[in-house]
């Protein structure tokens, strides 16, 4: 395991660089757009997934605009649902002070969110109603906070109101970590006050880990209370409907290197 371990971490090191250096390439082309920056986000993501051995399966078809909205395990969705789809992040303002993370999230455009702080909700959500305008998809992870993945805590309908207002989809997904040997998901969620190395350096060492995100229909909702209670049940619905106790990898998941798997047609973030 500490083979494995450094190993990945190596992998992990190479991936961040090689990252950045991509990002110079892009900026000699000129300021990027939002969409160049999610794309961007999206390689990022794609390579540090690879250097820590998270594989991932989808189903359902990801959306290419309006407000997506999950439930939350760790920091690593972030990465997982970047990979799987160019978006931007909503997240919270811790994440903007992380060495390297930060600088990263800020060049990918993620909308930072002080949550104890109401005029920053009111600045978010104006953010969020111009970039629902565009043709990438916003991320929400409405719960407020990661969890161990026992349930699906009740969403918070506050930045619901721009896709309300906007008349933009919104679209429910569920994110579920399966892990080879029937080993609990709560081993890889990053919750309560657990420290955020010593969660990297179980995830470097963790073999079999992969991610199955399912995202269900889009619509749009004429109240927030509305929007954020069925997304809700339609994401708890979702996270019930497979099971996968019987081994791994689940049918879905692809390990030729390639991300996507089949497609049927307050803490991390």
């Amino acid at each position: 395991m500490i083979l494995r371990r450094c190993w990945r971490a190596g992998a992990l090191a190479y991936a961040l660089i090689l990252c950045m250096i991509r990002l110079g390439l892009w900026r000699l082309r000129g300021p990027l757009t939002p969409r160049q920056r999610a794309l961007w986000l999206q390689s990022a993501c794609r390579g540090v997934l690879t250097s820590l051995g998270i594989h991932s399966s989808v189903h359902g078809t990801p959306p290419t605009q309006g407000l997506v909205v999950s439930n939350h395990l760790s920091y690593l969705d972030i990465l997982i649902y970047s990979a799987v789809m160019p978006c931007a992040v909503v997240a919270k303002i811790e994440i903007s002070r992380w060495p390297y993370f930060g600088l990263a999230a800020r060049t990918a455009g993620t909308l930072f969110i002080d949550r104890s702080s109401r005029a920053s909700t009111v600045a978010v959500a104006a953010e969020m109603a111009r970039r629902l305008t565009l043709p990438i998809p916003v991320l929400l992870f409405p719960e407020g906070t990661s969890t161990d993945g026992s349930q699906v805590l009740p969403f918070h309908s506050s930045l619901f109101q721009p896709a309300v207002v906007g008349k933009a989809a919104v679209t429910p997904a569920a994110l579920r970590y399966v892990i080879r040997g029937g080993i609990p998901e709560s081993t890889l969620c990053w919750f309560g006050d657990a420290p955020f190395v010593s969660h990297l350096w179980k995830a470097l060492g963790t073999p079999g880990f992969s991610a199955q995100v399912t995202f269900g229909d889009g619509r749009s909702f004429s109240d927030r209370r509305t929007a954020a209670s069925a997304t809700h049940s339609s994401v708890v619905e979702m996270r019930s409907g497979g099971d996968f106790s019987k081994g791994w990898p689940p049918p879905s998941v692809r390990l030729d290197g390639r991300w996507g798997g089949r497609s049927a047609h307050n803490k991390a973030g």
